[in-house]
């Protein structure tokens, strides 16, 4: 009992210690005197504008209506519960793209013979804009939870694949050829040499790849849901509350900006050699 209780306390002092340096490695980057000698003129502009009648309050909200806005939503309209509900739908999408489109990337970077039957086809598919698909897509998937998922894994996929298969490609030869001197296998080099090699292309595919799928976790939202950040931009829209829709627009802004930064993180912790290049 004792050591088990000793091997808890490990584990949680050990994620206590990576939140810390998680949210200092944040705080560091990115809350300096350049981001505040540039954020703090915005605002106050921003706020002092529709006050002194500048611009019209009713189609530029100040900071303080928009605050006041974010505090009612979170408090009467259930935010919290369309945010979980929209971060259910990318994350579906995302884990699906993810888990499909590194292994594509790999074979494709690694063999010669799936590159030349797979990249064409993707590279006619990838340009295709990804709200293109929304039409087909409802008529395929109805509206629901596939449709979403979906979506989000269109925007996600292409990225993360295209940077997959880029870092495996870009392999150093020389190092294929001193792991082959020592009888590495194929499936050796794959988990040994590629994978790592690849590992921050792929962390770039998914940074990409998040900005690019939360673009459709909205469409999506937009043209198929009742719930979720995207549904509560276009009612806002109907009934014309634009403060509503700027609080909307920054939370997803925040949402982006954090998910990149657990990216960075990530990046930092598994891929520590290639920093600072």
């Amino acid at each position: 009992m004792d050591r088990k209780l000793t091997y808890e306390t490990k584990g949680l002092n050990l994620v206590l210690k990576e939140l810390s340096a998680f949210f200092t490695g944040i705080a560091k980057n990115n809350f300096t005197v350049e981001f505040f000698t540039v954020f703090v003129p915005i605002i106050i502009l921003w706020e002092a504008l529709p006050r002194l009648g500048v611009v019209p309050p009713t189609l530029v909200p100040p900071p303080s209506v928009v605050a006041e806005t974010f505090w009612d939503l979170l408090v009467n309209h259930d935010l919290i519960g369309h945010v979980g509900i929209s971060l259910l739908r990318f994350f579906l999408g995302l884990a699906v793209a993810i888990v499909t489109a590194i292994p594509i990337g790999i074979l494709m970077g690694w063999n010669m013979f799936l590159r030349r039957h797979a990249l064409p086809l993707f590279q006619i598919l990838a340009p295709i804009p990804s709200p293109a698909w929304v039409p087909i897509t409802i008529i395929l998937l109805g509206i629901g939870l596939p449709m979403q998922v979906f979506l989000v894994f269109l925007g996600v996929f292409y990225p993360v694949l295209f940077d997959t298969y880029q870092g495996v490609k870009d392999t150093d030869p020389r190092y294929i050829a001193s792991a082959r001197v020592f009888g590495a296998s194929e499936l050796t080099l794959i988990k040994r040499v590629y994978l790592p090699n690849a590992l921050s292309f792929i962390v770039m595919g998914v940074k990409i790849g998040i900005a690019l799928g939360l673009v459709m976790l909205i469409v999506s939202e937009m043209v198929g849901a009742h719930s979720g950040i995207g549904w509560l931009l276009v009612e806002s829209k109907d009934f014309f509350r634009i403060d509503r829709m700027v609080a909307c627009m920054l939370t997803l802004g925040f949402i982006g900006w954090f998910l990149i930064e657990v990216m960075k993180y990530i990046e930092i912790k598994l891929a520590l050699w290639k920093v600072g290049r």
